[in-house]
Parts: C-alpha cells; structure tokens; sequence
C-alpha cells in the first residue's frame, strides 16, 4: 500500500526526526499534534497541524484533539471497499496511510515515589490508543507504528518495494495489540489497588520481555523470561549480571528461591540453593562467617549451587567460594578485590541488585494446564504470629534463636518440610516428602550427629507424635511448628516426656 499521508503523535520521541525527514524525503504528508508537532517544526520540516485536518482546535487541554471523524475515518475506511472510499470522499476525509504513535507514560508516571492519584488519571492516553487500534484493525490498508525499533524497516521496504508488506504490516498491527493491552493492563492494576479490590472479576497483568532463554526446565521446551512493570526491585528479574555466561530457566527459580529466603534475614546471611530448595543457610557475625556455615551445612549438595547473600562479598569469602563449583553468586555489591577473584571463573554468573527496597508484597501467579492461580506472596513472619508454648518446658534464649531460624527458612521449603537447625545454620533439610515423618527422618540422616542439641521447624502441624518421637532419639531438643492437629496432645504429651520444648505459632507455611 503506497504512503501519501502519516499521522506522527509520540510521546517517546526517540528517533523521531531522521525518521519523519526520510518520510518526507519520500513525498509523504506528515499530520502532526501538539508537542511531537513543535518538535518537527523546530527541526525544519513541514508538518500539518491536526486542527488543519480536522477543522476543530485542540480542546480540554488537549485531551480531545484527534478524536474525529476526519482523523478515524481517514484511518478505518477500507481501501477495496468503493463504498467506504465514496463515504469519505462525500464528506472531504482523506485516508491515511500510515500511523506513528505512542502513548503517555502512564507507567512511567505512577513509578515516581511522590505522583498523586491526579496525576496518573492525567497520564492516561485516550486518543493514542483509540488511533493505534483504528489502524491496527484496518492494517490491511494502513501501516501502523508504536516501537521507534520499527522505524527502520518501515524506510527499507518504501525505498526498495514502494510500499511495506503485507507481513510488516500485520506483524505492527500484533505488536500495537500488545501495546495497548499491556498499556491497559497497567492502568487497571493501578486503579484497581487504588480501590483496594482484591480479587476482581477479572484478573488482567502484564509482562515486560527480558531476555530469551536458551531452553526452558530441558532442552526441549521453549522459554522467554518476562519481567514485571514496575515490579519490586530486590527480584531477580531487576538484577544486574556482572560476569557469567547466560541465566538458564532452573538458573532464576533457583535464584528467586534463594533471594526468598535471604530476605528474611537482617543478620549476615547466605542461602545456598539446589532445585529450588536450601541445601544451606548460615547466618554469622559477618558474611564469610555465614558463608562458611552455609557451607558446612551441606557440602555435597552445595556443589554446583546458587548462592544469595545479604551482605557485600569481600576478598576472603570471594577466595572460599572459587574453591568450588557454583553456578551464580548473588549479594547487594561485590568488593573489587572480590570481583577479581571470582571473575577469573568465567562461566560463573554474578549479580546484584536492590536489597535497600522496603518490603514489596506482590501476587504470586501459578499457572494451571487451561488457567491460573492467583494469591498474595506468603509474608506472614513470625512477629506476627501468635505464639503459644503447651509443652511443660520453654526454650532457652539459645534454642529461641535456633527456632526462629529454623522458621525463616521451613517456609521456603517445599512441603511437607522439615528444617533442623543449630548454631546458626541449617544441619538437615527434608523437603517435598508425601508424609511429615518422611521428611524428618531426612533430615535427621543428613545431620548425623550434628543433630544432638538441635532445634526442628515445621511448615505444618503434627497429624500424629511420630515425628516427634524421630526428634527425641536423634536429640532434638525444641520444635517449632503450627500446631492446629486434633492430635496435638499427642505430640505435646510426647514432648514432655522427652524434654522437649514445643512452640506452637498458629499458622502454617505450605510451599507447593
């Protein structure tokens, strides 16, 4: 379809100029609004003011400019219809060819800390949206324009074809769909949290492309990695990888599990993970303390793991973690001495981002073969708990340490889960297990003789004393866990009689 008359209105003015100069260059007329008009004017080329064409001046502000017959018309009338040509041809309208438009930065303006409701209502784009669709419907005549990465093979087929192809025409006209639904779906999360709506009738959300991944959980299933708009800043899509090959699919579950779980520690901390589980947490006194806890957590299974810490990596734990295999390392900042050191392992991927961010809680999408499971991320801690102790003795301030520890960690853990714990790091992880005692009883093998003196987390209730009697013979002396079974007296009569101390926090932490 040959190009006579554009219609260019971007907010995003990159590339713009050469653009709409080679535009011209080619004969086209150029119809123009508002600011992108002032800027092509100041650059030298002729444009023609959008109250030329419609006859009306620009009103409300500007919010009603190309909301009109001359302008829609010229765009919807189909080229192979001799109906829809004589229609505008009655009433003076022009087609145009060509639309080069994108819209308010909606988005932009609701991600600055101080924006006020009015605002962002100011920021919505009405007219933008409404030309974008008018000519993505008729892309069978009208070129339609929303990315400035398009701009050049736009130029390449009208200086070599004359015209742009059918193919790009209808490959615009997908991307411009895209671009108002995602445009739209930002604007109704925004106004729907704004009124506090938790679960709508609908759920609509939007996902930003980041990178295309090399294969997916196996080699023979696709994958791409979206990122959220606006999403928390201490995640693993906001991070900044300074060496390393590229993240794989399992290389970012693996990472948001570990940052989960790192997250929940304000003391030095290190989180080693293996297929989503912790294989080790330590916390310490100083990051290379809990590293080293970490470490001697499991010293197998953290082989070819990833690595999250809450702390900056320093020379000393940079030498100790080239020692083995890792596949990422992620903390807040790496020394320079640090960076030296392990940047000498050229495959070994190293990040960083925000861990300053305040707590973000943000919906957590499961997706079901045919549909979609929504619901907030699990951010109860243990502040906010009800605790209560039924068993005749209470923890020492040791074991109390101990116990919070071991609940940090037990949420992230797929359930059923066990967490054993004891001088500040985790000596046995039993996760994903069909029964509770199944669970314990790896935990405990993996502690060995490190369990003696230890404490036990729980993600869920006891549905009967089993566990605890596993706990006993290997030395556990105190248990963290929900409590809530019609056995609990059970459990708590067999506590007692082993001398363990039992603390009950009234709410589960399933992890499926």
């Amino acid at each position: 379809m040959t190009i006579k008359r554009a219609l260019v209105s971007v907010s995003n003015k990159e590339g713009i100029i050469p653009f709409v100069e080679k535009l011209v260059g080619l004969g086209v007329e150029v119809i123009s609004t508002g600011g992108t008009s002032k800027a092509l004017q100041d650059a030298g080329i002729k444009v023609t003011g959008i109250s030329e064409v419609t006859g009306f001046p620009e009103i409300l502000d500007g919010r009603v400019k190309t909301l009109h017959p001359n302008i829609h018309g010229g765009l919807l009338a189909m080229r192979e219809s001799e109906d829809h040509m004589k229609q505008i041809a009655d009433h003076d309208i022009k087609p145009i060819d060509l639309v080069v438009v994108n819209l308010y930065p909606f988005q932009a303006t609701i991600a600055k800390p101080d924006v006020d409701f009015a605002d962002a209502i100011e920021n919505i784009d009405i007219g933008g949206p409404s030309m974008l669709r008018s000519a993505a419907k008729n892309h069978s005549s009208v070129t339609v324009v929303v990315d400035p990465a398009d701009y050049e093979t736009v130029l390449n087929e009208l200086e070599e074809q004359g015209q742009v192809s059918v193919e790009s025409r209808r490959k615009f006209a997908a991307k411009v769909f895209r671009h108002t639904a995602a445009y739209d779906a930002v604007i109704a999360e925004y106004l729907t949290n704004q009124v506090g709506e938790e679960s709508p009738e609908s759920y609509t959300v939007t996902y930003e492309k980041k990178q295309d991944l090399r294969y997916g959980e196996n080699p023979h299933q696709k994958a791409v990695f979206y990122q959220k708009p606006l999403g928390a800043a201490s995640s693993i899509a906001r991070a900044k990888q300074l060496h390393g090959k590229e993240l794989s699919y399992n290389n970012i579950n693996d990472a948001d599990a570990a940052l989960s779980i790192v997250k929940e520690f304000t003391e030095p901390a290190v989180v080693a993970i293996k297929h989503m589980n912790p294989c080790g947490v330590g916390a310490g006194e100083t990051i290379e303390a809990a590293y080293d806890k970490a470490y001697a957590a499991d010293p197998v299974s953290i082989f070819g793991g990833i690595i999250a810490t809450n702390r900056e990596i320093d020379k000393e734990t940079a030498l100790k973690m080239k020692e083995i295999f890792l596949e990422i390392i992620i903390a807040p900042s790496f020394s320079q001495e640090a960076l030296a050191v392990l940047t000498e392992k050229k495959n070994l991927r190293l990040l960083t981002l925000d861990f300053n961010e305040p707590a973000k809680v943000e919906k957590r999408i499961t997706s079901i073969h045919g549909g979609a499971l929504v619901q907030e991320e699990d951010s109860y801690s243990l502040e906010d708990a009800t605790i209560s102790i039924p068993t005749k003795r209470e923890p020492t301030e040791a074991e109390w340490d101990a116990l919070k520890m071991a609940w940090k960690v037990v949420k992230h853990v797929k359930s059923n889960a066990i967490v054993l714990v004891k001088d500040g790091m985790t000596i046995g992880v039993g996760a994903g297990q069909m029964n509770r005692v199944g669970s314990a009883k790896i935990a405990i093998e993996q502690a060995g003789d490190k369990a003696n003196g230890g404490v036990m987390g729980s993600d869920a209730f006891f549905p009967m004393n089993d566990t605890v009697e596993e706990a006993g013979k290997a030395g556990i002396t105190a248990i963290i866990q929900p409590g809530g079974s019609i056995r609990d007296d059970e459990s708590i009569a067999k506590a007692d009689e082993l001398g363990i101390a039992m603390v009950f926090t009234g709410v589960r932490h399933f992890k499926h």
